[in-house]
C-alpha cells in the first residue's frame, strides 16, 4: 500500500512532521496500528540498520530517523492491540552505560508489550548497579541489554559479570542487541542469546520462557 511506502520512506529521510501526518491518515483509513508499526516503521528502521551496518549511513541520519521514529511511536502505542495471557511475565531493558541510543529497544519493547508481555525500560547509559539493583527488586524472567556502538557494546559483558557476582546470574535470562552486536559476541560474554531485530527477539522470548515452563512442569 503506498502510504505505508511513504511513511516508511518519510522514517529513512527522518523527517518526523510529514511521518506523523501520514501515520495519521493511515490510521483514518482504518489501517491497523500494527499494520503501520510493522510494515512501516519497523520495515524503514530495518533498511536503515543494514545501510547503517554497510556504512552508507552514520550516526547523525540513525539519531534523525530514530527522532521520527518516536513521533511515530508516540502516535500509535494507544491504538496497538495487546496480547492477553503472558502478563506474569516481566522482562527488564536497558541501554548500557556510555551509550545513549534507545530506539532499537523501544521498538523491541513495543512488540514484546504488543504479545503480552510486562516490560520495564529502565533507559539509557545504564550502569552494571542500575542492572543489579533491577534484577533484585524487579524478579524479571529476561534482561535485555542494548548497545548501539562498539565501544559501549563491551559494557555488557560486565553487566553479566555484576550479576554473576551478586549471586544473581541463574535467576535470569540474559539476551543482548544492538546494531554492531552478534551472535559469536553474545556466545562469548555467556548471554543466554542474540537477536539481531524485533521479530527475532520476540522468537528469542517466546523460546527461552517455553523452556523455563517446561522445566517448571517437570519439576512440579
Amino acid at each position: 500500500m503506498r502510504i505505508l511506502s511513504d511513511i516508511a520512506v518519510c522514517l529513512e529521510r527522518g523527517d518526523s512532521v510529514a511521518l506523523k501526518e501520514l501515520v495519521k491518515a493511515a490510521l483514518s483509513q482504518d489501517i491497523s496500528a500494527d499494520r503501520i508499526l510493522n510494515e512501516s516503521l519497523i520495515k524503514g528502521m530495518d533498511a536503515l540498520g543494514q545501510k547503517f551496518k554497510k556504512n552508507e549511513i552514520f550516526i547523525p541520519e540513525v539519531l534523525i530517523a530514530t527522532r521520527a521514529m518516536k513521533a511515530g511511536l508516540d502516535i500509535l502505542h494507544p491504538f496497538l492491540s495487546g496480547k492477553k495471557g503472558r502478563s506474569d511475565i516481566k522482562i527488564v531493558m536497558g541501554t548500557v552505560k556510555g551509550d545513549l541510543h534507545d530506539i532499537g529497544k523501544k521498538i523491541v519493547g513495543m512488540v514484546l508489550e504488543h504479545e503480552g508481555y510486562r516490560v520495564i525500560d529502565i533507559g539509557v547509559d545504564v550502569p552494571k548497579e542500575r542492572y543489579v539493583a533491577a534484577i533484585k527488586k524487579e524478579r524479571p524472567d529476561i534482561l535485555g541489554l542494548s548497545a548501539l556502538l562498539t565501544t559501549t557494546m563491551i559494557y555488557m559483558n560486565e553487566v553479566i559479570e555484576a550479576a554473576e557476582k551478586a549471586g544473581l546470574r541463574k535467576r535470569v535470562k540474559i539476551i543482548i542487541g544492538g546494531g554492531p552486536v552478534t551472535s559469536s559476541f553474545a556466545y562469548s560474554i555467556k548471554a543466554d542469546g542474540y537477536a539481531p531485530d524485533a521479530f527475532s527477539a520476540l522468537d528469542l522470548v517466546n523460546k527461552l520462557i517455553e523452556k523455563k515452563r517446561s522445566r517448571n512442569a517437570l519439576a512440579g
